[in-house]
């Protein structure tokens, strides 16, 4: 981790909503977009990349300014205090910032506040809004300070994550096509496996343990389970190995389903009633526990499915934790303290789940 908190003194840029006023000229060279830090890894030196009202500028850093080898971490954790999760952030970084300010998870410099917490991201920061790159730069920050504290920060690969590493970029945002552009790189290859944040993200987890309760962004079907078992250190790494394939290649390979499947832990919504009669999963508690059991846990927290707010099902062995923030407009928290379940509303305050 050496030297990763001179991150701190990069300037981030970004347009807001400004992206919709762009000023394109007829050869489409002027453009009034900012966006960045991408930094390169190229050999022996490091190159910083940032758009700043249409223009690029170039660093060279030191290869040793940030790590350039990331490992994976495990999959289980016991014996936490507190965790606060969240999802389906999709490049909302301001609503973002508030939610987490104003559950004192970090503090008002932005830096981390949980002590020996851990904060669980349940996939989804990519696509869609227009500060994504926001997004990735607070959590890789955040991951690192926890860690000296004490305190965890697990950033869960959703598909969204997958879509845009496997090249299905429909869903970015119209500022990310022109920042590609503008870089002379296809929008994937910004976080390729020659860029920091592409390292740093290949080797994130899809389904993790907390005390006796399993983050996955979709869920954990019977039918995974059956294919697939319920080795979480086995499924990580299964999840990892093919994630630079095009999603095209994924079928020949046998491995498409696993990434893109209905029934998979990255697309599943068979918890969630108005799914039911399009997945066929029209489950019912007894399912759930069955489920619960073969995994060894109590609850399964879940994003990808909207909801206005964060809630709770099958007598709280479900929680959904995606609250839509990525309307951009509100947002909530799961707080669990000592095995009590809170919503963490956007100013802050929270409501015990009965």
């Amino acid at each position: 981790m050496k030297k990763l908190l001179l991150l701190l003194l990069v300037p981030v840029f970004s347009c807001g909503q400004d992206v919709e006023k762009i000023k394109d000229t007829i050869n489409n060279k002027l453009y009034e977009l900012s966006d960045g830090p991408y930094i390169i890894i190229n050999k022996d030196e490091l190159i910083e990349k940032t758009i700043l009202n249409g223009k690029i500028s170039s660093k060279i850093l030191g290869i040793n300014t940030y790590d350039t080898i990331f490992y994976a971490d495990k999959s289980t954790f016991n014996n936490v205090r507190e965790i606060v999760a969240l999802s389906d952030i999709h490049g909302q970084y301001d609503l973002a910032i508030k939610l987490l300010k104003n559950n004192k998870v970090i503090d008002k410099k932005l830096n981390w506040n949980f002590s020996k917490g851990h904060l669980v991201i349940v996939g989804d920061v990519f696509d869609r809004g227009d500060k994504i790159n926001e997004v990735l730069w607070l959590i890789y920050r955040l991951e690192i300070q926890a860690k000296k504290k004490g305190g965890r920060v697990h950033f869960l690969l959703g598909n969204h994550e997958y879509m845009v590493l496997q090249k299905d970029i429909r869903y970015i945002n119209k500022k990310y096509k022109l920042s590609a552009k503008l870089l002379d790189l296809r929008y994937d290859e910004l976080y390729g496996d020659k860029t920091i944040l592409g390292r740093w993200l290949r080797t994130k987890s899809t389904i993790i343990k907390i005390n006796d309760n399993i983050f996955v962004h979709g869920g954990v079907s019977k039918e995974f389970i059956d294919k697939n078992g319920v080795n979480l250190e086995r499924l990580n790494k299964m999840m990892r190995e093919y994630i630079d394939t095009p999603k095209k290649e994924l079928k020949p390979l046998g491995y498409y389903d696993l990434y893109y499947g209905q029934k998979g832990l990255i697309w599943y919504r068979g918890y969630f009633k108005k799914y039911f009669d399009k997945y066929k999963d029209d489950l019912i508690e007894k399912d759930i526990t069955k489920i619960l059991k073969l995994l060894e846990s109590k609850h399964i927290v879940v994003g990808h499915c909207s909801n206005d707010k964060v809630v709770q099902l099958f007598n709280g062995k479900i929680f959904g934790v995606d609250s839509s923030i990525k309307k951009g407009y509100y947002g909530e928290v799961l707080f669990i303290k000592d095995k009590r379940f809170f919503r963490g509303k956007l100013n802050g305050e929270l409501v015990k789940f009965e």
